[in-house]
């Protein structure tokens, strides 16, 4: 903010402060609050990227995408790539979403920013009817069943989709458990989809590549709180998947 005056500073901050607060409870209010903020300092990266994050928020693809490019090449802030992918997906151009997410700004991401990278791509693939390829896009390291937090939980929430797309419902099912377990702090809906996958006939599940009984698939759904037990019905398929 150092480049305005001090009154036109003070405004600013108070729109992106506000814009911050209201990003969740009340997203159009937040978008409105970053948009004035950009009136005032068009020029300066944090100001673009509150509006592009706003926008993103508020489903508004085509300005989002507008605001995050331009906060990235102000700022050079790598880290926006999922959402600019991700806004990609909104246009209705999955193709794009992929090759932003396979470009080589992105292969320098790592950790959560990776994987929600990689979710964006898996989510594009699906876009496309790619349903075996969105499940291979995010078999890596970090698909570890151990794992818990929020963005474990959206990876294994996302694989589980993937899995379930691709016809794979008994193995969806075991990473909607993982996805539950992960979850602690109750973002996703897992719960909700381990209920509703183990109320089906359980005859219309088809084996995992383990040949893992479906009794053993429905006892472990009706213990979504003991997932880490059905974690290892999944534990040797990402490199089966991998080699496909």
């Amino acid at each position: 903010m150092l480049s305005l005056d001090k009154n036109n500073a003070q405004l600013v901050s108070s729109h992106l402060v506000m814009a911050g607060r209201l990003l969740d409870s009340d997203p159009a209010a937040a978008l409105a609050h970053a948009r004035a903020a950009r009136e005032r300092a068009g020029r300066i990266a944090a100001v673009r990227e509150a509006c592009g994050i706003a926008a993103y928020m508020n489903g508004e693809w085509s300005e989002a995408l507008s605001e995050l490019r331009a906060a990235k090449r102000m700022g050079g802030t790598l880290n926006l790539l999922p959402m600019i992918a991700d806004s990609e997906r909104g246009l209705g151009r999955p193709e794009k979403a992929i090759e932003t997410a396979r470009g080589d700004e992105a292969a320098t991401l790592t950790g959560d920013d990776r994987t929600e990278l990689r979710i964006v791509e898996a989510g594009a693939r699906m876009d496309m009817g790619d349903y075996d390829k969105a499940v291979v896009t995010l078999q890596a390291e970090d698909l570890d069943p151990s794992r818990r937090g929020f963005h474990a939980a959206r990876l294994f929430y996302a694989y589980a989709d993937a899995l379930l797309n691709a016809d794979r419902r008994a193995d969806a099912l075991t990473w909607f458990l993982n996805a539950a377990a992960a979850d602690e702090d109750e973002f996703t809906d897992a719960e909700e989809r381990v209920a509703e996958l183990s109320s089906e006939d359980p005859h219309d599940f088809a084996e995992t590549d383990e040949n893992i009984e479906t009794d053993e698939i429905i006892e472990a759904a009706e213990n979504v709180g003991t997932a880490d037990d059905a974690a290892d019905l999944e534990a040797a398929d990402s490199t089966d998947d991998a080699r496909e």
